[in-house]
């Protein structure tokens, strides 16, 4: 691996749950979780370049909502990965916020990994794929998952047991988000059922959108309640979708609040997002490709 001369990008994609199951508490308070995460070609976007310390810049339609210092994710995964990695090495970082801050689609923990994997190719170093893991999981239950991007993932454990996705077909999402940030431990307190069972996805994958649909029909997010009970306006997102031609099932992704619509056709994403914007909610629509390929790391 050769170091890059130049600026280095990264897309920080979102990630959207499509399903999530509550499976337990340990006695440190984690919850135990059982989650399909897949990764649409959309988010935000990371660029790192050579420079002495380390430094944030952020901009984009969501810049006024984050911290630029030690407090963002962003430069805490870069100094985590420069004290692993010896100490001397800077970047400029210039994170574009595109994407909803705490939305339940991954937000911070993917810029996080995207910053992780810049900074593996701007620097040259070859960490471990252990210890690349463990960094990542000290971050964030979700930064493991966010890591492998835009590699579909069965999730377990706190977040940090990541199993290869069965084989799924092209499909398009549209994601919807009204505007009200949900605090994730507020949703974990309020749940009313932790007692949910794994999936069993099948191991030879789904043949197209409807059989995918149909399977996820028969799973759930168990957060669900608990977030449309704390903020009504993600159920009434929820049913927008749901209510768009070609809605093949809508869902709250993480623990909320955006909710997303999957659909077999783009023309019919490309249209609900834009239903839902002209009603004034953030929305947007993408791929999730059948074959998506493996991150650089």
């Amino acid at each position: 691996m050769s170091p890059q001369a130049g600026p280095v990008v990264e897309i920080a994609r979102a990630k959207v749950n499509l399903h999530l199951h509550v499976l337990g508490r340990r006695r440190d308070g984690h919850h135990l979780i059982d989650s399909l995460a897949v990764f649409p070609e959309l988010g935000d976007r990371i660029e790192v370049e050579a420079a002495t310390g380390l430094s944030l810049s952020v901009d984009g339609p969501f810049a006024d909502q984050l911290p630029s210092d030690g407090a963002n994710l962003v430069l805490r995964a870069a100094e985590a990965l420069s004290r692993q990695a010896g100490s001397g090495r800077g970047a400029a970082i210039r994170l574009e916020k595109a994407l909803p801050v705490a939305g339940g689609i991954g937000g911070g923990s993917a810029d996080a990994a995207a910053t992780l994997r810049g900074l593996v190719r701007l620097w040259n170093v070859r960490p471990s794929a252990e210890a690349l893991a463990g960094l990542a999981l000290g971050l964030g239950a979700d930064v493991p998952v966010c890591l492998g991007a835009p590699r579909p993932a069965l999730m377990g454990g706190v977040g940090e047991m990541l199993r290869p996705a069965p084989p799924l077909p092209e499909v398009w999402l549209a994601l919807a988000n009204p505007g009200v940030p949900i605090p994730t431990a507020e949703v974990f307190r309020r749940l009313d059922r932790r007692d949910g069972r794994p999936a069993e996805p099948p191991a030879e994958g789904f043949r197209d959108a409807r059989a995918l649909a149909d399977w996820l029909v028969r799973q759930s997010n168990m957060m669900e309640a608990a977030a449309e009970a704390l903020a009504p306006a993600v159920g009434a997102t929820r049913r927008a979708l749901a209510d768009t031609e070609g809605c093949l099932l809508a869902r709250m992704s993480g623990s909320g609040s955006t909710c997303f619509g999957l659909y077999a056709e783009a023309a019919a994403a490309l249209a609900a997002a834009e239903a839902l914007r002209d009603r004034g909610l953030w929305a947007a629509a993408a791929p999730v490709r059948a074959s998506a390929p493996l991150a650089a790391v």
